[in-house]
């Protein structure tokens, strides 16, 4: 009696071994488009935070130089592709990865001006603002205290674009500089 039976399932174990097979295959391969889909999540991520730290360069390399005060439209030195655009290598191979720029050129949003008053005259930075005036109350068009500076409110916007990627990023930053209030007269509301 038990003769006949293994016989009957002799194609079942090649049937279900051709089953699991396709089974550890799907399975590998899934595994494989999941990595592979993490791999390119990080890598733009990367690319994202490489535009983002070349923008916050380009500006705070802005700020440091007198020029965006006095001439916001020119504000970086040396600009590789027009007025106030960076060019920058970020990873090293000689080559230009992401283009920065100040778009729109930094822009004065407020100004005030310092009265002579409130200078503290022992400061260097403060030294260098006041101004004599005699007294004179009471008489029109005399002095109103202003010392020769003023604080002003500046914003600048930095766009940041990877040449390979295209990865975007875009900063906007707000910093107070004193300066000449002939520089206020120039550029500021």
């Amino acid at each position: 009696m038990s003769t006949r039976l293994p016989a009957r399932q002799h194609g079942m174990t090649l049937l279900v071994a051709l089953i699991m097979l396709v089974l550890m295959t799907l399975f590998a391969l899934s595994s494989f488009n999941i990595g592979k889909s993490n791999s390119q999540a990080v890598a733009n991520m990367q690319s994202r935070n490489q535009a983002l730290a070349a923008a916050q360069g380009t500006i705070a390399e802005a700020i440091s130089l007198p020029t965006f005060t006095s001439a916001p439209a020119n504000a970086l030195v040396l600009p590789c592709a027009g007025p106030n655009t960076r060019c920058v290598d970020v990873n090293g191979d000689g080559i230009n990865d992401v283009t920065v720029t100040l778009t729109p050129a930094p822009s004065c949003v407020a100004s005030q001006t310092i009265k002579n008053s409130s200078l503290n005259l022992s400061l260097p930075s403060d030294a260098g603002c006041s101004t004599g005036a005699s007294q004179s109350f009471g008489i029109v068009g005399s002095a109103a205290g202003d010392s020769l500076c003023a604080n002003t409110l500046w914003e600048l916007t930095a766009s940041a674009v990877d040449s390979v990627t295209q990865a975007r990023a875009n900063v906007a930053q707000g910093v107070t500089v004193r300066v000449s209030r002939d520089d206020v007269v120039n550029n500021c509301p």
